[in-house]
């Protein structure tokens, strides 16, 4: 497998992971001092954060992938991941088609940064955060 390949094995692996709630393997896959960017400026340094500030906004989600990018900088990867979003809000409706793009930075095997974008608010799937 060449490193290409690897980073999208990586980042496909935690993702799958943290969708099914698997937080401690999927930290595993962080590297220190990892940082998480989401929609409307939340940032996390831990999955923790992250699941419980979004336990308010929506029931589930699950990404389709669509696209991987993948080049490097330096010693980092980046990669990004685009493609839309399918789950259920929190009246219990289905949603789906809801586009997103992740960007991930990975130091060796380890993501050390990701920035996510996507239409969740724009789609009426949930509120702004405040």
């Amino acid at each position: 497998m060449d490193g290409r390949e690897r980073a999208i094995e990586t980042v496909t692996r935690f993702v799958r992971l943290v969708e099914e709630r698997r937080l401690g393997e999927a930290a595993s896959y962080l590297g220190a001092g990892a940082s998480l960017t989401f929609p409307g400026g939340r940032t996390f340094s831990s999955l923790e954060e992250q699941v419980s500030s979004s336990a308010g906004r929506f029931r589930g989600v699950r990404k389709v992938f669509e696209c991987f990018d993948v080049s490097t900088s330096g010693e980092l990867t980046i990669v990004y991941l685009s493609g839309t979003l399918e789950g259920e809000d929190l009246e219990g409706n289905r949603f789906s088609g809801v586009r997103f793009i992740d960007r991930f930075e990975l130091a060796g095997d380890q993501i050390v940064d990701q920035k996510v974008w996507n239409d969740m608010v724009e789609s009426g799937v949930v509120r702004p955060a405040t």
